[in-house]
């Protein structure tokens, strides 16, 4: 019996870098990305810090470079993904899969992009790019997107893909001094229209 790691990763090979469209892809990170990423969090830090509890945490590019040594090692294990956004060369943003669950067929996604690149239907066509290919060549039956419900701008993205409002987690997450919900939203393989 192959490892699950195993067989996820070589999943993986189609999306070490995707094309978005107009300029921008989805890039595998790389531990040389850790110096660009960090100064990308560092510039977006007031904004992203509404909604992100690791924010505070991340204080200097070394913390930066042990999240992606980290993505990596889920990445090997089959527990996760996690890719850059590029625009026009630069990288703009970050999304990918948290929370695999190989034996159950599920998985979540995560997301931010730089508030320049907001509005440009970016981080919609990169959330469509992993949806499809959760549902295609990692075999997923469900795909699940948690956002505070006061991001507007970030629910819009799962509304906008067909994703359900199945409900909302009371006190889920600890953000720095205080509890807040997240709202969950969840799109099944059979519901994709791709």
């Amino acid at each position: 019996m192959s490892h699950p790691g195993r067989r996820f990763s070589r999943k993986y090979r189609g999306m070490l870098s995707y094309p978005l469209g107009g300029g921008s892809e989805l890039r595998f990170f790389e531990e040389r990305h850790a110096a660009d990423l960090f100064a990308l969090v560092d510039k977006n830090r007031a904004r992203l810090r509404q909604w992100l509890p690791w924010v505070d945490g991340s204080t200097e590019p070394a913390h930066t470079a042990a999240f992606i040594r980290g993505q990596l090692a889920a990445f090997a294990e089959g527990r996760g993904a996690a890719y850059g956004i590029w625009v026009d060369g630069a990288i703009a943003g970050s999304i990918g899969y948290h929370d695999m669950e190989p034996a159950s067929r599920r998985v979540a996604i995560g997301y931010w992009i730089d508030a320049a690149h907001e509005g440009r239907g970016i981080m919609t066509r990169a959330v469509r790019a992993l949806v499809a290919h959760a549902f295609g060549e990692l075999g997923m039956k469900r795909v699940e997107i948690r956002v505070a419900p006061d991001n507007a701008r970030s629910r819009a993205i799962p509304e906008r893909l067909g994703f359900r409002e199945e409900g909302t987690l009371r006190q889920y997450m600890w953000l720095y001094d205080h509890c807040i919900d997240e709202v969950v939203y969840g799109l099944l393989v059979d519901e994709w229209k791709g």
